[in-house]
């Protein structure tokens, strides 16, 4: 489910689950993270992540383990994972990057973006929430505003909206990403390391406060989410009732 190579420094890994746009489970989180790890202890200076197909990732696979304990940590291990290694990450969105899709975005240090990509995090349409990281990665890259109308507002950006508001870096194709991959590559990387730490020191790093944690595990456990699960598979508007 994840596709790797290699270009001298420069290291791809591929989201390889077409069938289902991409979309994460417990089992590719985890070879994520492994991979991730394994390019850095391998010698990558750049690693660029990519989706198969014609989605980067449609989020967390709803039809899958997504609401089974543990699947929200092991998310969360992933994206830390990728925020915190100490070689610059570019995301080449080549297409939708939806809910935990937007969120694996997020946790890449810059991100190039195809005409086709577009960004959400629809928690609110299904009855979840997301963590302190992304909100506060979100606000952090683009503003209070905008982080607003796509968390609160659940509304889509596009490609030409997120470069507008700074959540894409450049615009083109995986070809792109790695060419820029490459040129980035050959800076002394210890100064990218540190920079990347300085950068990614955004308020995202500290422990959320019990009452936010208590929060966000009351949306996961609510009867809207369980709500929004039974709308989708009836095809029919979730009815919320804030419980």
């Amino acid at each position: 489910m994840i596709g790797t190579s290699r270009d001298g420094d420069v290291f791809t890994l591929e989201l390889q689950r077409p069938d289902r746009r991409n979309a994460l489970n417990t089992e590719i989180c985890e070879l994520l993270r492994e991979e991730t790890e394994k390019s850095v202890t391998d010698g990558a200076r750049v690693i660029v992540l990519t989706g198969q197909g014609s989605a980067f990732c449609a989020g967390a696979d709803l039809s899958g383990d997504v609401y089974a304990d543990g699947f929200t940590d092991t998310l969360l291990e992933m994206l830390h994972t990728i925020d915190s290694v100490p070689v610059p990450v570019i995301a080449a969105i080549n297409g939708p990057a939806i809910g935990a899709g937007s969120q694996l975005a997020l946790a890449a240090d810059l991100r190039v973006v195809a005409p086709e990509a577009r960004f959400a995090i629809p928690a609110a349409k299904l009855g979840i929430s997301v963590d302190r990281w992304t909100v506060h990665r979100l606000a952090a890259l683009i503003g209070g505003g905008p982080a607003r109308t796509i968390l609160l507002g659940a509304e889509e950006v596009g490609a030409d909206e997120a470069l507008a508001h700074g959540l894409a870096n450049k615009r083109g194709d995986l070809a792109v990403a790695q060419q820029w991959a490459h040129s980035i590559a050959r800076l002394a990387p210890l100064s990218l390391q540190h920079l990347k730490m300085v950068l990614n020191d955004d308020g995202t790093q500290s422990p959320p406060p019990p009452e936010q944690l208590a929060a966000l595990h009351a949306a996961w456990k609510s009867y809207d989410a369980q709500e929004a699960r039974a709308a989708r598979a009836e095809k029919r508007p979730p009815v919320f009732r804030g419980q």
